[in-house]
């Protein structure tokens, strides 16, 4: 979801899926301050939502940043909970922040950025959380063990060969059960709240993929594929045994990952600079709304 986390070269500890060590940050004209600041969008006072997470759901990548906002946090104005809270009216206090995993939300992330269940409380209406990715180092662990690999067979599966299954197994004994008491403490803070937890748009095609635009062996794309569907199913089954509800991307980002064409991608590629690489580009965020929006007038 890698480097400090205190490090404004984050490639790695802002993305959920910190790929990039030393790639040049795209907003070098705002001071590298963590700043205190909670992301408030008043655009109507009768509900009140709250969206928690990581770097795709503060929408790392895409500007501009949200003023005032903790700055490590790299919390954009056009997230997707931004867009929803515009489209459905909604009073919205961001709180989500590039780098967090599900510790995150119960600590405090970086000095003078409070922990994210603060924000929650008996009036919060609304709760979105995109979270997980980056717990166990699951996603920037294995691509940069993949990376690695990928140049001594770059038509091959090295990367599997090497890993086999060793790279899944925190998701089910480490990663589900921190995802199952995340959802479970924010329905105890926030228990009127209808809460929607988001799984992760596809990263990379179901096959071959683009090496080296994305720097993957051909063989490992599937492999790597296969670890994002493993994680958005522990994502689904953690929604499922809370009561929470599974936004699920996997259909509609199907074909929109980072190996598409500018025009239809919804992830950028390793080859995009700055810590916009390997994250939901605006449409993405701009698909992610859609799809909560959805749910939201279910």
């Amino acid at each position: 979801m890698i480097g400090s986390r205190l490090t404004l070269g984050l490639s790695a500890a802002l993305c959920v899926v910190g790929l990039l060590a030393g790639c040049a940050d795209s907003d070098t004209a705002s001071p590298p301050s963590t700043g205190t600041a909670a992301s408030p969008t008043s655009v109507a006072p009768g509900v009140d939502y709250v969206n928690l997470g990581d770097s795709y759901s503060s929408g790392t990548g895409t500007h501009p940043l949200v003023a005032g906002s903790p700055f490590l946090c790299q919390r954009s104005s056009v997230n997707f909970a931004h867009v929803v809270a515009t489209e459905k009216g909604l009073h919205l206090t961001d709180v989500s922040c590039a780098g967090a995993d599900t510790d995150d939300l119960r600590a405090p992330q970086y000095e003078g950025v409070p922990a994210q269940f603060d924000a929650l409380n008996s009036g919060t209406d609304i709760v979105t959380l995109l979270i997980g990715g980056n717990d166990n180092d699951t996603y920037g662990g294995a691509i940069r063990a993949c990376r690695a690999v990928a140049p001594d067979d770059p038509t091959g599966s090295p990367c599997r060969d090497k890993y086999g299954r060793t790279l899944f197994a925190p998701i089910a004994s480490k990663t589900l059960p921190s995802l199952q008491a995340a959802l479970r403490e924010i329905r105890r803070r926030a228990p009127a709240a209808r809460v929607l937890i988001v799984g992760y748009p596809w990263i990379l095609p179901a096959t071959v993929g683009c090496y080296p635009t994305m720097q993957v062996a051909a063989g490992d794309v599937p492999y790597l594929r296969d670890l994002q569907r493993t994680l958005n199913d522990a994502v689904a089954r953690a929604a499922a045994d809370t009561g929470a509800t599974f936004v699920d991307m996997s259909a509609v980002s199907d074909g929109h990952d980072a190996c598409a064409g500018p025009e239809i991608r919804w992830i950028e590629p390793m080859t995009t600079s700055g810590v916009g690489a390997v994250h939901p580009n605006v449409a993405g965020q701009a698909a992610m709304a859609e799809q909560v929006v959805e749910h939201l007038s279910r």
